[in-house]
């Protein structure tokens, strides 16, 4: 052979390798299982009827006898689902009262194999929203099985979701058909919808072919083959793909725009931004993610309005758009940012969507911090309002725009209810599946990047991205990328920060200077083995940065002076801290730690630069005090300190009395174990008790509290002892004895409470001179599915011994003399008028007022109330109790409960009782009683949670 045949004959074979290669790829990377769909819908009935034929092979080594699918549009038929549990833990209650027409179902019609055998199918026990399929004979490793299922949607609302059918007739079909649940380690994925966008299902090729009313359109990331207009027929198809999107609208909202390489389908809405803007925009967020995590692997991607909702940028949807600090455009720019990262990850890696679902947080926050980084460095978070010269002092409105993320992950480290981000998604409390723990994340990159320097991260995102497109990856797989791009020994970074909810404080303490050395001791307050940054600042200019490994004790370290006045700790928050107010030592300072005060007006931001000293005007109301006006004193921050003091000196309007109160507390929160928090307080208040007498309060006080493994199970207990020590003066108001007095206090409480249940009960026991005394409490409510509720309370208190005459400190059945200053009475001493009628739970809780109003030796009540419609319910209650040299009595009351805001603001209306007909009895509008809860605590806890 010469040589001219021979490089012909070897160039022959070259390109046959080249083309087997290029072929072995593509039919590896095709999808091993098809789902082809015949859909025809119904807009008006909101159903959908559909024929699927479903191809599975068994990749695995196993041997498969029943295939599992995903049927979450079933968990919207029933109050006992999966995800109605959830939407009753997060208080929602558009679910449980919504009718039969907005919940969804599937109904299964028939199931059949390629036999045309009728298979057999259930749905798994606490798992509504799967579906098992039995084969008629064992699936073998390689093997292949067909089935055709034809069964019906019933499209739930949108207003429970975001998925479903919309006011305007439309329907976003998310997750809405049957799909092949991901099978890996062996077993298929049995995960119940929890509306938190991670459900797991096999990689498959889909063809859907959906026949749909006149002038509506279908709007889909799938491809669009071919549309039969005789019929209104789309056909759509997809590779490769592990979710798809679906819209259908009569007047579609959708507007495409193209790049060189994407079809982006979006409807996102931005007033005043015109389509070339957007168009640019779009262009430059693609362009980033390309050149960053690297170009997206189908053809088209819808980017909808629904999926930006879903997962907002939190602090742009909060406030209304003419109070917006940001221009309109950079608003634009930053919701599709957030929006295509999240639908590009979620469509793109083949991770499991649940245990691992910190992969796409923390890729998407990484993104984003480097995208602000590149693009607006100079951003801050409160965007225009930062350049209001009256505002400069706060902390807050100078934040950088990327340090809001530490922040609110660091919300909830502060008060003890941060959750490992390795943890399955499902146990995460919203705020920490929303917010903290996807800023967690992506900050635990970004520490990891800032660590290993050389754009290591980036790197090893860019190479799982590529390795994701031809196997399915797992977490090791992305660490494993990590550990070959660097010599570093990063064990700490799977263990500690995503494995664990291990806190990271480390502590300058002493330090000793020569004119050319700087020693000094680093302390580990929290015993994490992971990287610490030490910065050495000359006039507040970095002048040098090291990081430090294996500081996991008290480490001492000696480095050239370099003329630095200031050694820092992780002075670029790089770090996320659980406490960087201790980071600081300047050289040459003096007691305590250096920094400077500064006062600030209203709460603010914490500073670690600063010892903060906090003041604001406090305004309140009682009827002896009239209006108090006050100014409060206090170092609580918008994040929580473990020590807290509150001093609020005051003057009473009405008689120019100075009152006022006081409050030191230390919060001890204990990382491990159910018992996750001891408080340590001191508290003093005084305020007029009387128009011509004021009381002084002091209350040392210790408390223990539990709660459940489970965060979102919303389990508490505590256990609480306190000595109250009250000083009154006389009053000529009043004829009951006014000495002074101290009561030991000791309490139990144990509850759990949801939308549909609350379960509470209670101990309490008190002991002084004058008298000891015990009583318990259990309380019961029930929500019933067409919103009805029953109230039950049952109380039991008894005297254990009494050295007094006075009626102050016996039980009361209808309004407590609250001889511990413990309520928020208005008017604490009324006997008559509207101040009077204020109704406080407690004791025997009676609504009409008795005429034996006090129990001295025991007593026993039980209170309930049921709805009649809406927020109008029945309400009675019946008690037994003794006083002494007296025979046991039985009363009762009854009426008409207005439970507007359950505990915060309602109005009973009494019509029967132990007094006879109260509503026929003159005078009635003084019988009607009231309750009304303005304590700011109270209020915030009904708007937070479902929250926390």
């Amino acid at each position: 052979m010469d040589k001219t045949n021979f490089y012909i004959t070897l160039k022959t074979l070259r390109l046959t390798f080249f083309i087997f290669l290029v072929f072995f790829i593509i039919t590896k990377n095709l999808a091993q299982n098809n789902s082809k769909m015949i859909v025809s819908t119904d807009l008006v009935s909101k159903t959908l009827t559909v024929f699927q034929e479903f191809t599975f092979q068994n990749q695995s080594t196993e041997t498969i006898n029943s295939i599992i699918l995903n049927d979450w549009n079933n968990s919207y038929s029933s109050n006992n689902s999966f995800l109605a549990k959830r939407f009753s833990d997060e208080f929602v209650r558009s679910f449980l009262l919504s009718n039969e027409f907005e919940r969804g179902k599937t109904d299964i019609i028939s199931v059949i194999d390629e036999k045309k055998s009728i298979l057999k199918y259930s749905r798994p026990e606490n798992n509504i929203d799967l579906i098992e399929i039995f084969l008629q004979n064992s699936l073998f490793p390689n093997q292949k099985t067909n089935f055709t299922i034809k069964y019906t949607l019933k499209i739930p609302s949108d207003k429970f979701t975001g998925y479903g059918f919309d006011d305007k007739n439309g329907m976003n079909l998310k997750d809405s058909f049957l799909t092949l649940a991901k099978f890996e380690n062996g077993k298929f994925v049995n995960y119940s919808n929890a509306d938190i966008d991670d459900v797991a299902n096999e990689i498959s090729d889909y063809e859907i072919e959906i026949s749909v009313p006149e002038n509506t359109s279908v709007i889909s990331d799938l491809n669009l083959e071919n549309v039969v207009s005789s019929s209104n027929k789309f056909i759509f198809k997809g590779q490769n793909r592990n979710n798809f999107n679906m819209y259908l609208q009569q007047a579609s909202s959708f507007l495409t725009y193209k790049n060189h390489q994407l079809e982006i389908i979006s409807d996102l809405k931005e007033k005043k931004i015109d389509e070339v803007q957007k168009s640019l925009i779009i262009n430059k967020v693609i362009e980033f993610v390309n050149d960053n995590i690297g170009t997206y692997k189908n053809e088209k991607i819808v980017i909808s309005q629904d999926d930006y909702e879903r997962n907002p940028f939190y602090g742009l949807n909060q406030l209304p758009s003419f109070l917006n600090p940001f221009p309109k455009d950079f608003i634009f720019e930053l919701k599709f940012l957030k929006t295509y990262l999240n639908n590009y990850l979620k469509n793109t890696l083949q991770i499991n969507p649940r245990t691992e679902n910190w992969i796409y947080d923390g890729i998407q926050v990484f993104a984003m911090m480097k995208y602000m980084d590149e693009y607006y460095p100079e951003a801050k978070m409160m965007g225009k309002v930062a350049k209001l010269k009256i505002l400069k002092s706060f902390s807050l409105i100078n934040l950088d725009f990327n340090e809001q993320y530490s922040y609110f992950y660091m919300l909830m480290a502060r008060i003890n209810i941060d959750q490992a981000i390795g943890d399955s998604k499902e146990t995460f409390l919203k705020f920490n599946e929303k917010i903290a723990g996807k800023y967690r994340a992506g900050l635990s990159l970004k520490y990891l990047d800032s660590y290993l320097s050389e754009n290591i991260v980036q790197k090893s995102i860019q190479e799982f991205m590529l390795l994701n497109s031809n196997k399915k990856v797992s977490e090791n797989d992305f660490i494993s990328i990590l550990k070959s791009k660097t010599t570093k020994n990063i064990n700490w970074f799977q263990q500690t920060i995503i494995d664990s909810r291990k806190i990271i404080d480390f502590k300058i303490t002493d330090y000793s200077k020569t004119t050319n050395e700087v020693t000094f001791t680093i302390r580990n307050k929290t015993n994490t083995n992971v990287p610490i940054s030490v910065y050495g600042l000359k006039n507040n200019q970095i002048v040098f940065k090291k990081w430090l490994d294996n500081v996991i004790n008290d480490s001492t370290f000696t480095f050239e002076r370099k003329n630095v006045d200031k050694l820092v700790l992780n002075y670029e928050n790089e770090i996320p801290e659980f406490n960087r107010r201790n980071n600081f030592k300047k050289i040459d300072g003096f007691f305590p730690n250096n920094k400077p005060l500064k006062l600030t007006f209203l709460k603010d931001l914490e500073n670690p630069n600063y010892n903060q000293l906090l003041f604001a005007p406090t305004i309140n109301f009682n009827l002896y005090d009239g209006i108090r006006l006050g100014m409060r004193f206090f170092n609580s921050t918008i994040l929580a300190r473990p020590f807290v003091f509150d001093i609020e000196p005051s003057i009473a309007t009405k008689n120019k009395a100075f009152t006022g109160n006081a409050s030191f507390t230390l919060n001890q929160f204990i990382r491990d174990g159910n018992l996750y928090n001891i408080r340590y307080g001191l508290y003093g208040s005084s305020s007029q008790y009387a128009p011509d007498a004021k009381f002084y309060k002091f209350n040392p006080v210790i408390s223990f509290n539990w709660r459940d493994k489970d965060y979102r199970a919303n389990a508490r207990q505590s256990l609480s002892f306190r000595e109250i020590i009250i000083k009154r003066e006389k009053t000529s108001f009043l004829t009951a004895d006014t000495e002074d007095y101290a009561v030991f206090d000791a309490r139990y409480g144990s509850g759990y409470t949801e939308l549909t249940k609350q379960f509470s009960y209670g101990s309490n026991i008190q002991v002084s001179d004058k008298f000891g005394k015990f009583s318990g409490t259990i309380n019961y409510r029930k929500t019933f599915n067409d919103n009805r509720q029953l109230n039950l309370r049952l109380f039991g208190g008894m005297f254990l011994y009494r050295n007094t005459t006075s009626e102050f400190f016996s039980f009361a059945l209808d309004r407590p003399t609250d001889y511990l200053f413990d309520y928020d009475y208005i008017g604490r001493n009324e006997t008559s008028g509207i101040f009077s009628q204020q109704f406080i739970l407690a004791d025997a809780g009676f609504k009409t007022k008795l005429s034996s109003p006090f129990a001295n030796e025991w007593i026993t009540s039980v209170n309930g109330s049921m709805s009649i419609w809406n927020w109008v319910e029945a309400y009675g209650d019946v008690g037994l109790y003794k006083n002494k040299f007296q025979g046991e009595k039985i009363v009762f009351d009854s009426g008409i409960r207005l439970n507007l805001v359950t505990d915060y603001f309602e109005l009973y209306f009494p019509v029967y009782s132990s007094n006879g007909f109260d509503i026929a009895k003159p005078n009635y509008n003084e019988k009607i009683r009231f309750v009304l809860s303005i304590g700011t605590n109270t209020l915030i806890r009904l708007f937070t949670r479902k929250w926390f």
